[in-house]
């Protein structure tokens, strides 16, 4: 009975080590997107929070790809000091997860303020030739949106009085439209819907994903670290000890 629950364990063990490198790379996908999130957007975010929970996420993801490794070995090797050691590390790893789990909360919650706030300012700088004004067309292109809140948002800019054409910037412009000029006399050709929701909701999607994928692997890790106490506390053959070399031998 005690080698069936010992086997048992090493399978269920093994099995969970390999499901750490799927949430690695999970977690590792979820950071890159909200890395490269900030990147492309980068002057819409005054405050850098949206690097920090991708910071955690990341480097918790690295982690999980070695101690997907270091449990595979310390299970197949019996190793009791080398489980111990795996398990410790993820419980360090838990208590990181956690603290991205909650700035990934606080920061769901920051968003509308933060980009509603930076994003109104950006907009007002636009005059087609500077560094905010890229920044705006590619927002633009990039979400298929026009404004920050809608479309007429632009009818009240100073760009707006000075161009004096009765258009929106062409970056406005339905990518399946390649006649369109940005006036305003063919609201059809161009996109309608404002920037600031969108990118609002696409950010939320990000963390609201990421916390998924945190919490449940969180509760996988509570049933790793359980499955590793009953596997260190299982009884095995003398030969299983005898022949089995440690893994920090």
């Amino acid at each position: 009975m005690a080698d069936c629950g010992v086997i048992t364990s090493k399978t269920v063990l093994l099995f969970l080590s390999l499901i750490f490198w799927v949430a690695g790379a999970v977690l590792t996908y979820v950071a890159a997107a909200l890395l490269s999130t900030y990147k492309n957007y980068a002057n819409f975010f005054h405050d850098q929070y949206t690097v920090l929970p991708a910071s955690v996420i990341l480097g918790v993801a690295l982690l999980m790809f070695g101690i997907g490794i270091i449990g595979c070995c310390s299970t197949l090797k019996e190793s009791p000091c080398g489980l111990g050691l795996f398990l410790f590390i993820l419980l360090l790893i838990f208590t990181a997860e956690v603290t991205a789990f909650v700035m990934a909360v606080i920061f769901r919650k920051q968003v509308h303020e933060g980009v509603d706030g930076s994003m109104t300012i950006v907009f007002k700088k636009y005059d087609g030739t500077n560094a905010d004004s890229r920044a705006v067309d590619y927002l633009q292109k990039e979400m298929q949106c026009c404004g920050v809140n809608n479309y007429t948002y632009w009818l009240s800019t100073e760009w707006f009085a000075k161009a004096n054409n009765y258009s929106v910037p062409i970056s406005c412009c339905r990518a399946s439209f390649s006649n369109c000029t940005g006036s305003l006399n063919h609201t059809e050709l161009i996109n309608t819907k404002g920037c600031e929701n969108k990118l609002q909701m696409g950010l939320e999607s990000i963390l609201s994903y990421a916390v998924l994928v945190i919490l449940v692997f969180a509760i996988i890790k509570v049933l790793f670290v359980s499955l590793g106490l009953l596997f260190i506390a299982q009884p095995r053959s003398s030969g299983s000890m005898d022949n089995s070399p440690s893994l920090l031998a």
